[in-house]
């Protein structure tokens, strides 16, 4: 049955709709002039042009007859294919069409583009300190397709798929996607470089003895002076000055005055002293523009040619714009506010936090340039961050002090270069922080000697790092008030064990009086040394008997109320002896230490309790 005319007209749209690149090439059916339907012996006319097919012949006969009745067929059956044209009635033959240019010429064109813009970064074949920052882009053997990661925003620890909470911290909804980059493979380095805190140049460094490194070394002039008053203080703490290539992270509670110590030693460092000429040092900050900082320098009167600021958050943009000034120092503030193209997870997290400060550690130890970071703290006043951000700087200081206050102290936590018991004194005023001259009285309060006030009042002479601080006691006994008493400024433990030793091993009888300590001026008397001056302060108020104004204590007081030695007696009665006290009140086994000395003070012994309030708290005459 011949098919109709619709049926044809059918198929050719549907073949014309077909694009001819999509269809695949088939194995091409052995074309004959006569096909025989039943049998080799019939024939068809010669002059038919249908392709016919016969099933009995051969298909190596049919193939071998073909090539030769069709020489043209032969010639584009390589690159061609046969479509069926119903119009026709028989099978046309299609040239296959030119394949598309190969990927590999396409990939070559663009990496010769991409070393041509590299040609043309860079300072005339110097390395870019930014380097620094983009060696530690993890890198590996080979590329690798780019791949998401689930960074949690909290704690920094990566994921492969998403996940409601985190895994590590348990926080909700901080998985954020992050896609690595594809230039991360191409990186500077191995991907040990990535995990190396120090670029590493294993070729060039061999080791070295202790004999050559030191040989022809000046240790004299290796730091940088820090001249003034308040310069000598901050060089007391650092342990002498500035060491060259060093990485300080300076702490602190919120408005405590972090900014403005960076800011004026900015301003000394640039300044330089006499044996030194005065060089560039640049502040940059991420939490203020420049403009807000140079007001803050004008109103602390710094007037300094070679500070420059820069308000930038990009590691790697902060150390491209600082090259060509090659400063002398570099201060950050804060390292939670910067980050790295190269690492997930916003700035302030804590593996930004840690790469940013392995980045800058790297760059202070290639240029020999010291970094100051400012750190921001926690609510239990650690700074905010890993742990390891701590042990991976040369240097920790931490900067205290209350904000209805104006006394300010910096303490080394850790010193790599330096002893870390040293202590920094400040005082804050409206032109910024001023150096305390004599920091043993700024504790203490004038009175004259006939004060009734003194009546509850004893100085004890306590220990903070290296620096010795008279600090004054207060007490106050109310019998038969029923309210609770309050202590400030001691710990609550330690003033009840006080307490309980004096009611039962001197005798007093405290227990119908409410008792309230205070320690003048927000001193946290946290030191065993106290304990002394605490109890002559309860015995005081307590038989209303008034301490004279030129005596001090000093000592332990032990359950058994015996009195008890602390260390480094010697330094703390030289203290007082400079402060102009007369006598002192010691633990007996201190006198051999202490009448050698020839201070000019008189030495008290006393063994126990009962014995020190016979001593002090006995009439005169």
């Amino acid at each position: 049955m011949l098919p109709s005319t619709s049926s044809l007209r059918s198929l050719l749209r549907l073949s014309r709709r077909i694009p001819l690149h999509r269809l695949r090439p088939l194995p091409r059916p052995p074309l004959l002039p006569h096909i025989h339907l039943l049998s080799s012996s019939s024939s068809w006319p010669t002059g038919d042009a249908r392709a016919t097919y016969d099933p009995l012949v051969p298909p190596d006969a049919v193939s071998s007859a073909s090539a030769a009745s069709d020489p043209e067929t032969s010639a584009d059956s390589e690159g061609s294919w046969g479509v069926f044209d119903p119009v026709a009635g028989r099978i046309v033959m299609q040239a296959q069409p030119s394949p598309p240019p190969s990927s590999s010429e396409g990939e070559e064109e663009e990496e010769e583009q991409v070393k041509q813009k590299g040609k043309t970064i860079g300072w005339k074949g110097e390395s870019r300190w930014a380097d620094v920052a983009t060696a530690r882009r993890a890198g590996g053997k080979g590329k690798k397709a780019a791949r998401a990661t689930y960074v949690c925003s909290n704690c920094g620890e990566g994921f492969s798929q998403w996940w409601g909470t985190c895994r590590s911290c348990q926080a909700v909804g901080t998985l954020t996607k992050y896609v690595t980059g594809a230039d991360s493979s191409d990186a500077e380095g191995s991907h040990h470089a990535g995990r190396s805190w120090i670029q590493q140049k294993s070729k060039e460094m061999v080791p070295k003895s202790l004999r050559e490194v030191t040989k022809g070394f000046d240790q004299t002039g290796w730091r940088i002076p820090l001249p003034g008053t308040f310069g000598n203080e901050i060089a007391r703490v650092l342990g002498g000055g500035v060491v060259p290539g060093s990485l300080v992270l300076i702490g602190g509670d919120p408005g405590v005055g972090k900014s403005s110590l960076m800011l004026q030693l900015a301003s000394i460092v640039s300044d330089g002293s006499e044996d030194h000429e005065s060089s560039p040092v640049v502040y940059v900050s991420g939490e203020e523009s420049i403009e807000q900082i140079a007001n803050r320098a004008h109103r602390m009167s710094i007037r300094s040619r070679d500070l420059y600021l820069y308000s930038s958050t990009d590691i790697e943009d902060i150390l491209d714009k600082i090259q060509p000034l090659s400063p002398r120092a570099l201060i950050v503030d804060s390292i939670q506010t910067v980050y790295l193209r190269a690492f997930a997870g916003s700035a302030g997290n804590q593996v930004q936090v840690k790469e940013c400060t392995s980045a800058l550690l790297s760059f202070a130890k290639m240029t020999n340039i010291p970094v100051f970071l400012i750190g921001h703290v926690t609510k239990a006043g650690d700074i905010a961050g890993p742990r390891i951000l701590e042990h991976i700087v040369d240097v920790v200081l931490y900067m205290e002090g209350e904000r209805c206050l104006s006394h300010r102290l910096l303490r080394s936590v850790k010193n790599r270069f330096g002893s870390t018991d040293e202590l920094g004194v400040f005082e804050m005023s409206e032109s910024g922080l001023q150096a305390v001259l004599n920091p043993s009285e700024m504790f203490l309060t004038e009175h004259a000697s006939d004060s009734e006030i003194l009546a509850g009042l004893a100085v004890a002479v306590v220990l903070d790092g290296s620096r010795t601080f008279a600090v004054e006691v207060q007490a106050l006994c109310v019998p038969g008030c029923r309210t609770r008493g309050q202590v400030v400024g001691i710990p609550i433990s330690r003033a009840d064990v006080i307490t309980s030793v004096l009611m039962k091993q001197a005798g007093l009888k405290l227990q119908d009086s409410v008792i309230f300590l205070n320690v003048v001026s927000g001193f946290e008397l946290t030191e065993t040394a106290g304990d002394l001056a605490i109890a002559a302060s309860i015995c005081s108020s307590f038989l209303e008997f008034a301490i004279p104004n030129d005596i001090a204590f000093i000592g332990e007081i032990g359950l058994g109320g015996e009195l008890r030695t602390v260390p480094r007696m010697d330094k703390r009665v030289m203290a007082i002896a400079k402060l102009g006290y007369r006598k002192c009140v010691v633990p007996k086994t201190s006198e051999k230490l202490l009448k050698p000395l020839d201070l000019g003070v008189e030495i008290l012994p006393c063994r126990n309790l009962k014995e020190f309030i016979n001593t002090v708290f006995r009439p005169e005459g």
